[in-house]
């Protein structure tokens, strides 16, 4: 196996992980934290402030070094501007992620749960990718 594949192996149950602890995998705890005009419950706001803390910390250095670890350079996104295609896709994001609770992430850590709702989730994701890049083609 690849040293680039161990990496990402430990790097996925890494994640998984936290998400497991964080209960970002618990669909429940998730649309209690969407639903700011009802019951809302804010203890992923830990999570959100974790995750961003230590980016906002770690980066600077991280940045600052040649090329990472294991690659012989940064793959930083070069575009900055705001599209209809960057809006329209938030938004439908935004919207799954309202309905179902899920996200790409914590669904695929979810789906070791054998739970039916992960399992539409990521089935619906899977269509919904294959849709379009059907309609849009590869771009």
């Amino acid at each position: 196996m690849k040293k680039q594949s161990v990496i990402a192996l430990i790097s996925g149950l890494l994640f998984g992980l936290g998400l497991s602890i964080s209960q970002m995998v618990d669909r429940e705890r998730v649309l209690g934290f969407l639903d700011v005009a009802g019951k809302w419950d804010a203890t992923l706001m830990f999570v959100l402030g974790g995750a961003v803390g230590v980016t906002l910390i770690t980066f600077r250095f991280i940045l600052k070094l040649k090329h990472p670890l294991f690659e012989q350079k940064f793959y930083l996104p070069s575009r900055q501007d705001i599209d209809l295609k960057l809006i329209l896709g938030a938004v439908i994001f935004g919207i799954g992620w309202g309905i179902g609770g899920y996200c790409p992430g914590p669904a695929v850590t979810s789906l070791v749960q054998l739970s039916i709702n992960p399992i539409i989730f990521i089935l619906a994701f899977i269509i919904g990718s294959l849709g379009y890049e059907k309609i849009m083609g590869n771009e």
